[in-house]
């Protein structure tokens, strides 16, 4: 059986639409860019498979560009990311409505989310004192 072109672009037709339905229906940040990623990488598959069909390089040469602005991407991405996490403990898209543009009304949610339980963070005891007794799980569910 020949592999033609139509085969790369069923596969890369199958990939965006999962990408592409991925980044419509999630909220995560993180999930939402890497649907954007499986996207780009399917328009990649297109771009290689017509070079390969017309015979000639330029199509897998941009690939070669759009692989290394995908990995410039994700640098910036992971850092932006990291740094949103920190300030809102949260990487949820409709909690980030104030970064919207002025005058531009705000998304509000059908059902709301349930809030997260931000357990404190672990402190270190002063040299020479004992440390304190951790509760168990069910006095911290109890307060």
């Amino acid at each position: 059986m020949i592999i033609t072109l139509w085969h790369f672009l069923a596969v890369a037709a199958a990939i965006f639409g999962i990408g592409l339905v991925g980044f419509l229906t999630r909220r995560n940040l993180i999930t939402m860019f890497l649907c954007a990623e499986m996207m780009l990488q399917a328009v990649g598959i297109n771009f290689v498979a017509f070079a390969r069909y017309h015979g000639n390089l330029q199509g897998q040469v941009f690939v070669l560009f759009i692989i290394a602005v995908a990995a410039c991407e994700a640098c910036i991405a992971l850092a932006l990311f990291m740094s949103l996490y920190r300030r809102r403990r949260s990487l949820d898209s409709s909690d980030w409505q104030d970064l919207r543009e002025l005058g531009v009304p705000a998304a509000v949610d059908v059902e709301p989310l349930d809030t997260p339980v931000v357990e404190p963070e672990p402190t270190l005891t002063p040299a020479g004192a004992r440390p304190l007794p951790q509760p168990t799980a069910e006095e911290a569910a109890r307060v």
